[in-house]
């Protein structure tokens, strides 16, 4: 589980990271006086090539301890309660059980709102804990005491979408963390049938390439789709080193119950499962038609 560690600060100084916002790389400008045929085959590939949509900070927020970021479904209304989605294993009155399903739990944490530059430009304040849990998955979704208008209206700052659908092996993403101001950037690798650590299973969790080597800190940073600029995943783990399902060193299990260990490699859990269990102004309900996320 990706809780901030004195070595990975080090790390992190050391690599001069999170020095930099996340954006979008650039088209590289043409050459001068360009043969006309080479810059026939630049408009031509640029035609074929897929949008992109610039990836920033602005959205994300930095906990005490953690990383996430402001959230809303496909169908909230501005004038709803905003959200902030996490890692169920960021909660901070401890982890929830296995089996355990938190709701409504009364909070006041603090957020620190991030702007596109990884500058903190307000403090956003929870006023309970709508869901939290780390069985089948690893999420804490917060309502704040503010609106999604009026987090636009005061900083300019819109909340990130959630994706209401699965998300695709060999899609580019981004796991932007507010904690470290760092951003990671990789595809999705895979998904894994069960993902166990510890005491604590995961289902259908993702699974990156290896260029994303997230840290402790990055724990509940949003993933997001390149392409389309939604939120996909919530980072919540890595194998550390190399150690078989134990804490900070999760498994594999396949279907047959096959275990494969992977050194270095990380993790994340989707989130198109979230939206369905949404509904008008933004109130969590587990019995509505297609929500699946587990019960208390």
């Amino acid at each position: 589980m990706r809780k901030p560690l004195v070595a990975a600060f080090f790390a992190l100084v050391i690599a001069g990271a999170g020095v930099a916002p996340a954006v979008a790389a650039p088209a590289s400008a043409p050459a001068a006086q360009a043969p006309a045929t080479q810059a026939s085959a630049a408009r031509s590939s640029a035609v074929r090539a897929p949008a992109v949509q610039a990836v920033t900070y602005a959205g994300t927020v930095a906990l005490s301890n953690c990383s996430g970021s402001v959230i809303r479904m496909p169908g909230s209304a501005d004038s709803d309660p905003a959200l902030v989605l996490s890692n169920g294993h960021c909660l901070e009155t401890g982890f929830p059980d296995p089996g355990e399903v938190i709701v409504g739990q009364t909070s006041t944490r603090s957020f620190t709102l991030l702007n596109s530059a990884g500058t903190g430009v307000a403090t956003l304040r929870a006023n309970k804990v709508a869901y939290s849990t780390m069985t089948d998955t690893d999420i804490t979704i917060y309502q704040l005491t503010r609106t999604y208008a009026q987090i636009r209206s005061s900083y300019g700052i819109s909340a990130l979408t959630l994706s209401d659908a699965h998300p695709t092996a060999g899609t580019a993403i981004k796991v932007v963390s507010g904690y470290w101001k760092r951003t990671y950037s990789c595809n999705v690798d895979g998904f894994v049938y069960r993902l166990k650590e510890g005491g604590w299973t995961w289902k259908d969790s993702v699974r990156y390439t290896s260029a994303c080597n997230t840290i402790g800190g990055t724990s509940g940073s949003p993933v997001i789709d390149n392409a389309t600029g939604k939120v996909v995943a919530v980072n919540n783990t890595g194998n550390e080193d190399g150690g078989r399902c134990t804490v900070n060193n999760p498994c594999e299990v396949d279907a047959s119950g096959n275990v494969t260990v992977r050194q270095g490699i990380n993790y994340a859990e989707e989130t198109y499962q979230i939206v369905p269990c949404f509904g008008a102004g933004n109130q969590l309900d587990l019995n509505a038609t297609g929500c699946v996320l587990p019960k208390p």
